[in-house]
């Protein structure tokens, strides 16, 4: 059942006390699949996130012959166990220049770039293709390195659609930008053994790129034909951290109100140090300024949203990224905290959130997934708040809205009401 095309958060009449899970790690997941694909055993990941984004990245994987198997997961809805059987590197041929094999790729930048890399192990035609927002996004430094590597590359503009020219293992040496993504180096690197590329990484901090790092260190470890945990997203439990630190900021005290149960330990998770910025904001220790290059990854969304109840103004700098993603980002953040009565300075590509007393808004998501789990992590504490186009969460949480529903101890204690007529949403309303 689709989700109405407008809701309203309703705050919960009593102090939240919760404890929940999380889906699975999205970047852990997508990376997962490609280096189980690439394997020569079978590898089966519990805990995978089973979200539009992952579903892409299956569905586009069977296309291309590995075979996938999927069962529920007994402890999240949002998750599914996947057992991945590797084909070596092996891909299922591709078309002709005139009839290539197909992959639909939805708004998943993951999955688009991890498979553009992928599918240039194979032979003959793969076109990609996606919603209009992906053909608007970034490509052009991967394209550019694969050319680099020998392999032909129809894009015009270098973005999407693209047909991609398989041309199985072509050993040679490319430097890939990652001013743009770092997804872009990860795609190759996972690829490298199997096309024997030598992958130069350049251009922002190349080496401590914290997705390429993770990367890094997932390559070897996914190697091995065993069970595999992914662990819970650290950006999508951010929206839950989040909400526990304006329960303490409310109430005065430092015990927690919301908690992760399965929050990543990894060190993998770029947006783990989350935890630490609410921490530190609890204990009024609060930064002059948080850099999305340095500080935090998607997770400086959530940060930007709290930051109105913060006694001190902060300055959110290296956001250029997010106004390339799958709405300009700082746009969205910017007019839908405006419209509740912040007070926000756009400085360029940064923002500077000052003190304020908000109150309820419309909020435009953009079909964006985390401006609406952002916003609605504010309706918790603002009554008022109407999200516009909610049905976007399902890109990587599609359990989000229960869990705000759902009684404690394993959900928020919310009301979630239809805006359009008022009527309470009931669980299966709730659900896909």
């Amino acid at each position: 059942m689709a989700l109405p095309a407008a809701l309203e958060v309703v705050p919960p009449p009593a102090p939240i006390r919760a404890r929940i899970n999380v889906p699975g790690s999205k970047s852990e997941t997508n990376r997962a699949l490609i280096l189980g694909a690439l394997g020569d055993g079978t590898i089966t990941l519990h805990g995978a996130l089973w979200s539009d984004d992952t579903q892409v990245m299956v569905e586009c994987l069977r296309t291309l012959g590995v075979a996938i198997e999927i069962s529920p997961d007994p402890t999240e809805p949002s998750n599914r166990t996947l057992v991945v059987h590797g084909t070596g590197g092996v891909l299922a041929p591709g078309g002709t220049d005139e009839h290539p094999v197909e992959l639909f790729v939805g708004n998943a930048g993951t999955a688009t770039r991890f498979l553009l890399a992928f599918v240039a192990l194979g032979s003959g035609a793969y076109r990609l293709s996606g919603v209009p927002r992906m053909h608007e996004r970034p490509q052009a430094a991967l394209i550019q390195a694969l050319r680099q590597l020998g392999y032909r590359i129809d894009a015009p503009g270098d973005s999407l659609p693209a047909v991609v020219h398989g041309g199985g293992r072509r050993p040679g040496r490319c430097q890939v930008s990652i001013r743009d993504s770092s997804q872009f180096a990860s795609a190759l690197l996972m690829c490298a053994d199997h096309g024997g590329w030598e992958v130069e990484v350049i251009d922002a901090n190349a080496d401590e790129s914290p997705y390429v790092v993770m990367t890094e260190q997932m390559i070897p470890t996914y190697r091995t034909p065993i069970d595999h945990q992914i662990e819970g997203d650290a950006s999508s439990a951010s929206y839950l951290v989040g909400a526990n630190l304006l329960e303490q900021l409310r109430w005065g005290e430092g015990g927690e109100f919301v908690e992760v149960a399965n929050w990543p330990t990894s060190g993998w998770q770029f947006d783990q140090r989350f935890q630490a910025f609410c921490a530190d904001a609890r204990a009024g220790r609060i930064p002059a300024e948080v850099s999305r290059t340095t500080d935090l990854a998607d997770s400086i969304m959530t940060a930007i949203v709290v930051a109105p109840f913060l006694s001190k103004p902060v300055r959110f700098t290296g956001l250029e990224r997010l106004r390339v993603q799958e709405c300009d980002r700082v746009m969205a953040l910017h007019q839908g905290l405006t419209r509740c009565g912040a007070r926000v300075d756009m400085e360029g590509d940064d923002l500077v959130v000052h003190p304020s007393t908000l109150h309820g808004a419309e909020i435009e998501t953009f079909e964006d997934h985390r401006v609406a789990m952002c916003f609605a992590m504010l309706g918790l504490f603002v009554p008022g708040i109407v999200i516009l186009g909610p049905a976007c969460v399902s890109k990587t949480f599609p359990d989000f809205f229960r869990k705000l529903a759902a009684p404690a101890p394993d959900g928020l204690g919310a009301t979630i009401r239809d805006a359009s007529d008022g009527h309470v949403l009931t669980d299966a309303e709730l659900g896909d």
